[in-house]
């Protein structure tokens, strides 16, 4: 495995795959990881880093919500993959949105590292034991609607930067508490003292949290079958169900919205939330059926919530975003 700047397109020879990858250090730990096991796959099998600096990167001083939403992360990713200047991408599956472009597909699910949010603090204190009007930073309306269902005397603050930049933040003592994602914790090595995993009842994550994506050409046969060893079948299922409950939902940054999966032999339990950015309208529920009908029991889940009233908040949101 090597690194390299991206460059004009070369001719392509499969003894070495170009994986086009963000620079923050989470992502390419993300990219590092899926490159490692690939060539440890396939003997010989060389994979070269491609860093492209995606609008997300570049634009750090405005909430996600308000500049295009999750697609600045992946697009001129995605655009490097359309025109064969690389042959892969690795992505957060959280930050996908919920349809991909004509022409691309998920070669590969990898298995999930833990789903949750963490709270990190700079004393030990729970989030129930902050003190009224604490200051927490978060970059997500997910995260931000949920801690004010349960606090609404939180002062949530919107925090962007990768994450070794939100915990400088916090250490700088102009924030109580951040909300991150466990598995970003977890990847970069990252062990803040006091770090406190969130309950899915009181954080449900973003869909596809924790899991990565490697997402390809569908035209591409031989790097499809290269990357296939990576797919894990219980995170590809959890992760259908929830892509499909957030597309039903017309997700995007602009809606809270939360999905998690859990696979149990060949039943699939899935939880699912809409709420308002203040947390004051929340709609949850739960539904389990077969594995094998993950994209049906999204889309069910989420016409459940919409029968709740997650089709009011959805009226709402759209009326406030003009």
């Amino acid at each position: 495995m090597s690194g390299e700047t991206l460059s004009a397109p070369t001719q392509a020879d499969r003894a070495t795959l170009r994986l086009g990858t963000r620079g923050s250090p989470l992502a390419l730990a993300q990219s590092r990881e899926v490159a490692v096991a690939l060539e440890a796959h396939h003997p010989g099998l060389r994979v070269h880093l491609a860093v492209i600096r995606t609008s997300g990167d570049r634009i750090q001083d405005v909430a996600l919500a308000k500049v295009g939403g999750k697609g600045l992360f992946v697009k001129e990713i995605e655009e490097a993959l359309l025109t064969r200047r690389i042959e892969l991408a690795v992505h957060s599956m959280k930050d996908l949105p919920a349809h991909l472009p004509p022409g691309l597909t998920l070669g590969a699910i990898t298995a999930r590292e833990e789903g949750g949010d963490v709270l990190v603090t700079r004393e030990a204190l729970s989030l129930d034991e902050l003190p009224p009007g604490a200051r927490v930073g978060t970059s997500s309306l997910r995260r931000q609607s949920q801690l004010l269902h349960r606090r609404p005397d939180l002062h949530v603050v919107p925090l962007r930067g990768n994450v070794d930049t939100r915990l400088r933040k916090l250490a700088e003592g102009t924030l109580d508490a951040i909300v991150v994602a466990a598995a970003g914790l977890k990847r970069l090595g990252a062990k803040p003292a006091q770090a406190i995993p969130l309950p899915l009842d009181v954080s449900l994550p973003a869909p596809g949290q924790g899991a990565l994506g490697v997402e390809i050409r569908e035209d591409d046969r031989t790097t499809a079958a290269l990357v296939a060893v990576l797919e894990d079948e219980a995170s590809r299922i959890a992760v259908t169900a929830e892509r499909a409950f957030l597309r039903r939902l017309w997700g995007s940054c602009q809606v809270p919205i939360a999905a998690y999966g859990a696979v149990r032999g060949d039943l699939l339990t899935l939880t699912g939330l809409l709420a308002s950015p203040d947390g004051k309208a929340l709609v949850r529920d739960t539904l389990t059926g077969p594995a094998l009908e993950a994209a049906s029991l999204g889309t069910a889940l989420a016409e459940r919530l919409l029968a709740q009233g997650a089709d009011r908040i959805l009226r709402e949101l759209a009326g406030e975003l003009g």
